[in-house]
């Protein structure tokens, strides 16, 4: 069994994911992005640039990447799309209410940002894409809403103080609260798995000319995205505590299944560069390990239910530029 499990490793490692064996490429072609489990493990749930597409919609897909369907309106632009704890239903944010059409792309004239669209908000929808409920309605950007199925709490970002801030809601939109306050961008939040803590990325500037940048940008509706990092809190955004502090861009993080460990994805052997690699931390910030050396952009790291698998996706073997397909692989760590 041990030579066995070390020839698995090998062959891992001539692929550049030397703790990622068994690993299936789910999507082929477009830029598909943010795949997360339903709550069963049988399906996954992400948005796609594809086809006659100008900008993303929310798709679903068996978990071995058949069937792969649209089930947004394929109305405006769409991101960060998750199933509800009954895995009949779905969230995702969407500029649809703004406009039939796709929205205008970030202008990289500013550099290398995140366009944070103020007609995103947040939706309910049965996971066939009908029903649309509106769960957000506040002025300005509402997305990145991730679920804990356990606590039937959601968790996200918004701009309803003003700021880039991480909010919690219950599942009908209900009981809006506010978890952070210190100024800059808050986001790409999820909880543990039981709920008790949060961990996300986050860009706090803290001198004049950062400051100054950061609102400039945000009244144009943008972010920047190269420095982040990455903090953990209780649930109710008490005790917070910086991860990491690496200088560079480091998010799509997510609990282990013990919730003793963070995986996520970070530049930080090239804080000005585009190559993301996947690393494990310890909830305390200790323990640095990286996971995956494929030489290219890898992120949105989440684990199955049942914790055996791992969903990510990655420009690896990609046949063009700007191609990002979603892959599974066993979780062996």
């Amino acid at each position: 069994m041990r030579n066995n499990l070390v020839l698995v490793l090998v062959a891992a490692a001539l692929t550049g994911a030397a703790e990622l064996p068994n690993i299936h490429q789910l999507t082929n072609g477009g830029e598909n992005a943010e795949a997360y489990w339903s709550p069963d493990g049988k399906r996954l749930i992400f948005q796609s640039t594809r086809g006659d597409l100008k900008c993303d919609q929310i798709f679903i897909m068996n978990a071995d990447g058949s069937d792969q369907h649209m089930v947004s309106t394929g109305k405006g632009r769409t991101t960060c799309a998750y199933f509800l704890p009954d895995n009949k239903h779905i969230v995702y944010a969407s500029t649809h209410l703004g406009g039939d059409a796709c929205p205008p792309s970030a202008d990289r004239s500013k550099g290398y940002v995140w366009a944070v669209y103020g007609t995103y908000d947040i939706f309910e929808a049965k996971d066939d894409g009908s029903d649309i409920k509106r769960l957000t309605t506040a002025d300005g950007y509402d997305a990145e809403a991730t679920i804990n199925w356990k606590t039937k709490t959601i968790l996200y970002t918004s701009m309803a103080s003003g700021d880039l801030d991480l909010w919690t809601m219950k599942l009908d939109g209900s009981h809006k609260k506010r978890l952070t306050e210190t100024y800059g961008y808050d986001g790409g939040a999820v909880f543990s798995r039981d709920g008790k803590h949060i961990v996300w990325r986050a860009n706090h500037p803290d001198t004049d000319a950062t400051k100054q940048k950061y609102a400039s940008l945000l009244k144009d509706n943008l972010t920047s995205p190269m420095k982040m990092e990455l903090f953990i809190s209780d649930a109710n955004g008490k005790n917070v505590k910086q991860l990491t502090n690496f200088n560079c861009a480091s998010f799509a993080p997510t609990f282990t299944p013990d919730g003793k460990q963070i995986l996520f994805s970070s530049n930080k052997h090239n804080c000005d560069g585009r190559k993301f690699e996947l690393y494990l931390i310890n909830v305390d910030g200790t323990g640095l390990q990286q996971i995956t050396d494929f030489g290219g952009f890898t992120s949105f790291p989440e684990f199955s239910p049942d914790g055996k698998k791992l969903v990510f996706v990655s420009d690896w073997k990609a046949p063009a530029r700007y191609e990002f397909n979603v892959f599974t692989a066993d979780w062996i760590h």
